[in-house]
């Protein structure tokens, strides 16, 4: 499948008003980019990080593309953080505190991948890549959710788990108001 020819997800879509105006954002598992290429679209600077060079070499139209394998290998934005963190339909559970902890003060975090029940109707199916009920609000205990959802698309048929939530700042003297709908 070529992601690069593909839409945004919806759900990234959807969120995407959370962000900063021009917050740098850091797209994992980026693929050829079809998320760096909305966000660089909307003035934000993207980075971008994959094993495949093919997909880095797609992904670099958009932005800084790098090239690690982030399951085998060190963490490569180690000290960085970015005022929007991006996942899609990838999971490895030891880089989730990685991937939470790249998420700046103010920023968000915007996550949807594959959940328990997928396998009934496609791939994946092995558990090592399916989400478990709560996983994925557990991950993000430090955050402050502003959405979440755990349940069954049709169209595609998957089963799926994703968040949008925010790394808290300092304390303000209002709260912090987070749209739940674009402006």
């Amino acid at each position: 499948m070529n992601h690069a020819t593909l839409a945004p997800s919806p759900w990234i879509v959807r969120w995407s008003h959370l962000p900063a105006c021009g917050a740098p954002v850091l797209d994992v598992a980026c693929g050829s980019g079809r998320h760096m290429r909305w966000f660089a679209g909307r003035g934000h600077p993207a980075t971008g990080v994959d094993r495949s060079q093919e997909a880095v070499d797609a992904a670099a139209s958009w932005g800084q593309a790098v090239l690690a394998d982030i399951e085998s290998g060190p963490w490569p934005f180690e000290g960085r953080q970015f005022g929007l963190v991006v996942v899609t339909n990838y999971l490895w559970r030891p880089r989730l505190p990685d991937i939470v902890q790249a998420v700046a003060p103010g920023g968000v975090l915007l996550y949807e991948t594959f959940a328990a029940g997928n396998e009934s109707v496609g791939k994946p199916s092995r558990p090592d890549f399916l989400l478990q009920p709560g996983e994925l609000l557990a991950a993000c205990a430090g955050l402050r959710v502003v959405a979440y959802e755990d349940g069954f698309l049709a169209e595609p048929e998957r089963f799926v788990q994703r968040i949008a939530a925010v790394r808290p700042q300092d304390a303000a003297a209002s709260p912090p108001r987070h749209p739940l709908q674009a402006p």
